[in-house]
């Protein structure tokens, strides 16, 4: 399933091949955007069905409101902007037009997280899955490359409801294979180990690979779990892993407040208490920078929480 991770793609060209796809097969669909197409990637729909793309202009909540109305006369919805619009800027149109009627509105932001880079903390959405988590009927999906985006876009497009999905702003390497990946709604083992679980999703699955390469060579068992779903949240393979491995680091480009490290605390301070350590950002907002040096500042990259693993893995003996 995985590959040599030597291909590099990008999620949001993945995103919009594969809108234009769904276009050609339902008539059905319709996409929205807040007047970046060219940076979502939307334009390639606009470009092969004009009559079935609206540019919203700079006006998100109207955006939300609009998909949600022809979502009400049957439409398949898909409306795109950067993640920080879409679950803070247009929030609370979000909230009553779209997640309380349950309505077939699809909404695929970009740009999420400290890899936004340059723009800044002002587009640097470090609290959306926080806040489309919490909202009753919205289900989050996060992926981690360009395979797994095609996959989870269509799966949005053929299941009923609303969806909250996150894609990066850079290009990242091809993680899983094409031929084999098939996406399903849950958490999937993605190396197997018995000294610590890292649980991840998005950019930092790359990551978290790399880091149970360079535990392996210091005699750690690390195993690496894929959470693209953060909600509906796959609590069975999370306690399953903890109880094998006795602790759990979670990584994400994400405040750790609210994220998968949130949800990873409340399962298993519910249901099996052991320790975890959560790797984002801090309470704290981004700054501007190049992107992989943002990934590095704020611990996001192997070589920076492979201490982190092994500091909770001694923790485990007391």
């Amino acid at each position: 399933m995985l590959t040599d991770n030597k291909t590099v793609s990008s999620l949001r060209q993945a995103y919009g091949e594969t809108l234009v796809q769904l276009g050609e097969e339902n008539k059905n669909i319709v996409v929205l955007d807040a007047d970046l197409a060219c940076s979502t990637q939307t334009i390639r729909f606009q470009k092969a069905f004009p009559e079935r793309f609206f540019n919203m202009g700079v006006a998100e909540q109207d955006g939300v409101c609009t998909a949600a109305g022809l979502a009400y006369s049957g439409r398949i919805a898909f409306f795109s902007t950067f993640a920080v619009f879409a679950s803070g800027r247009a929030w609370d149109q979000v909230r009553c037009s779209v997640a309380h009627p349950n309505l077939n509105v699809k909404i695929v932001a970009t740009h999420g997280g400290v890899t936004v880079g340059e723009d800044g903390a002002s587009h640097q959405a470090l609290e959306d899955i926080s806040i489309m988590r919490s909202l009753p009927n919205m289900r989050v999906i996060i992926p981690a490359d360009s395979v797994e985006t095609r996959a989870v876009i269509r799966y949005v497009a053929e299941t009923k409801g609303p969806f909250y999905v996150r894609l990066t702003r850079p290009n990242m390497p091809e993680i899983f294979d094409a031929k084999e990946y098939k996406f399903e709604p849950k958490a999937r083992v993605l190396v197997e180990g018995k000294d610590v679980t890292i649980a991840t999703y998005g950019e930092t699955v790359i990551e978290a690979l790399k880091c149970a390469e360079m535990l392996k060579e210091k005699g750690v068992s690390a195993e690496v779990i894929n959470v693209p779903v953060i909600k509906p949240f796959d609590e069975k393979t999370i306690i399953e892993s903890a109880k094998k491995t006795g602790a759990v680091l979670t990584v994400e480009n994400h405040s750790i407040i609210g994220g998968l490290g949130s949800t990873v605390c409340e399962t298993l301070s519910e249901k099996m208490p052991l320790p975890v350590k959560r790797i984002g950002v801090r309470d704290e907002f981004g700054q501007s920078g190049e992107y992989t040096l943002l990934m590095e500042k704020y611990g996001l990259v192997a070589e920076k929480f492979i201490n982190e693993a092994l500091e909770l893995i001694r923790s485990k003996k007391y």
